[in-house]
């Protein structure tokens, strides 16, 4: 089933296109990566579909519902999750207040719950639960970003370059731990990523952006392994 639609998407900054013509899809439990350069366009289409960004054209649905012109918190209240570029978590409040934070459309209970299961996902997370998030390292910091996002209990996930300044062997643990909540929870992910080998490793489908716009669209093993897209983005 098809949980999200973005058809012929413009994003505007004034008179600057942070993108020109958007087109994806995402399944429900389905992994899709964004893949693209630094100025692409990935960021300003998470930010749309977030309504957080001035839509030029375009339609974007969720579930069948029309987003343009609604709210970020109705859009994030009816089942989308986000986590920002930069981790952006509150460094003044310790790691369970982060997430309670992230949980605060639900009941008590649910959040108890809830946060019970994101330390079993993140077990440094509980280790850490009564530190401030802004005493975190880098990759911990990112755990706790995706966490956050996912005390709502979202069924579509988006998540904007969750590789950047983490080392090698931290993106790979994340990775991991992306794979088992999706297999866990039938989590559906959009990942905007500049890293396309780790993204494409994980990912069903991708769609390469490039100038503002999407191009090549597939099966994310298939454009691992395409020659245009190794010579483009993994120096091949």
């Amino acid at each position: 089933m098809t949980l999200l639609t973005v058809e012929n998407l413009e994003v505007r900054y004034g008179r600057v296109c942070g993108t020109v013509a958007v087109n994806l899809t995402v399944g429900s439990g389905e992994i899709v990566a964004l893949v693209g350069s630094n100025g692409a366009g990935k960021s300003s289409t998470l930010k749309a579909i977030l309504g957080m960004v001035t839509i030029g054209g375009g339609r974007i649905s969720f579930q069948g519902e029309d987003l343009v012109g609604q709210r970020p918190y109705k859009i994030m209240r009816g089942g989308i999750g986000y986590s920002p570029e930069g981790r952006r978590v509150f460094t003044h409040l310790s790691v369970e207040e982060n997430l309670r934070v992230g949980g605060y459309t639900r009941s008590a209970s649910d959040n108890a719950d809830r946060m019970s299961q994101i330390y079993g996902y993140f077990p440094r997370l509980l280790e850490r639960r009564r530190q401030l998030a802004g005493n975190l390292s880098g990759g911990e910091q990112q755990m706790l970003a995706i966490g956050r996002a996912l005390m709502s209990r979202p069924k579509l996930f988006l998540l904007d370059e969750p590789s950047l300044g983490l080392a090698p062997i931290i993106v790979e643990r994340i990775g991991e731990i992306l794979l088992e909540i999706q297999a866990k929870e039938g989590l559906a992910v959009l990942l905007a990523e500049q890293n396309a080998y780790w993204a494409l490793s994980l990912a069903n489908r991708a769609v390469i952006m490039d100038l503002g716009s999407s191009g090549l669209e597939g099966d994310a093993t298939e454009l691992l392994h395409d020659p245009r897209i190794r010579s483009a983005y993994l120096g091949i």
